[in-house]
């Protein structure tokens, strides 16, 4: 019997129509397009304005989007996978709602947080279901409404962030293509240089926190980009070491869209000259955490074809990090 691998069949995404500009940021804090531009690679971001609704909201036009593509019965679908930072609510499943709401009724769903490497990990940990070959179709969505978290007076992550959502059904192969393989890691080391302070067990909400704006993002730029760059970089270029791959045969990089010169980064130590081959659509999204790695797949999806090499690579606030390498299953 051949070996399962687990392989991308499909992919959806979501952005919300409202575009929040570096010329609207000028209004409201004191930097330029010119200033954020050169040190982010970011030109705007989309919002989801609408107090309403939250990261289900985008999740689900991300997963349906898929449906409407595969026509694929939603009663067919095992489990998905919801990687949020931003779940709806701190308790009840975000994943369960979205399940629900796009009609997915025999699937059981859960949330997985690892900060912005959660599409990574949910990759990875939906690879090992179906693997197992107990699971035949399983749904990853990456969304987050990063803008229900930000502080807009502050211009160290108000420039950054923007809310999305991409999904990826995986369904089990036996050519060959799908995962391959993965290096995930994490150290508590950054525990303290990205983060939400307050609105946890550890610190659970007052009056006091909610005024010290203790629940919105916060993060030490200097330290996270310095360990962004060292880490996400080695892992891509230890899974290439690891798997024989030279840089001629790397034909797309994924990478996390947090900022140019991480991504930069990452492809000059992978020796990827040919910057065709380095996806980017940082400078159009900013960096919407759990949803970049899915929206990039959705935005380049039909210059994939089949068997065709993508190296992934993320990095998260905790720290979270990691590479995967995956071949492409389908020609679009």
């Amino acid at each position: 019997m051949s070996k399962i691998t687990a392989a991308i069949t499909a992919v959806g995404a979501y952005v919300p129509e409202d575009i929040l500009t570096n010329e609207m940021l000028e209004e409201m804090v004191e930097t330029t397009d010119e200033w954020i531009t050169s040190r982010t690679g970011i030109k705007e971001r989309r919002i989801l304005k609408d107090p309403t609704k939250g990261t289900s909201y985008l999740a689900i036009r991300a997963a349906e989007e898929i449906l409407r593509k595969t026509g694929l019965d939603p009663k067919e679908i095992d489990l998905i996978i919801m990687a949020t930072a931003t779940p709806d609510m701190p308790v009840a499943s975000t994943g369960v709602y979205v399940a629900t709401e796009i009609g997915a009724t025999n699937a059981f769903s859960y949330d997985l947080q690892a900060a912005c490497s959660s599409f990574l990990y949910g990759m990875s940990t939906a690879a090992a279901y179906i693997e197992s070959g107990r699971y035949k179709k399983v749904m990853v969505i990456g969304a987050d409404k990063m803008s229900s978290i930000i502080d807009y007076s502050d211009r160290t992550t108000c420039i950054i962030f923007g809310d999305g959502a991409g999904a990826v059904l995986m369904e089990p192969n036996t050519e060959g293509l799908g995962l391959q393989d993965e290096i995930l890691r994490s150290d508590a080391v950054g525990r303290a240089s990205l983060n939400i302070e307050a609105g946890g067990s550890l610190t659970p909400p007052t009056e006091e926190t909610v005024a010290k704006k203790l629940h919105f993002v916060r993060q030490d730029g200097k330290t996270v980009f310095k360990f962004a760059v060292s880490n996400m970089a080695g892992v891509s270029e230890q899974i290439m070491k690891r798997n024989n791959l030279t840089n001629e045969d790397v034909d797309w990089l994924v990478a996390h869209q947090a900022n140019k010169r991480i991504i930069d980064a990452t492809a000059n130590r992978m020796n990827l000259n040919d910057e065709s081959k380095v996806l980017m659509n940082i400078q159009r999204y900013g960096n919407t955490t759990s949803a970049t790695l899915p929206l990039l797949l959705s935005d380049y999806e039909k210059n994939f074809k089949k068997g065709d090499n993508l190296i992934f690579a993320s990095f998260g606030g905790g720290f979270t990090w990691g590479a995967a390498y995956l071949k492409w299953a389908y020609n679009s």
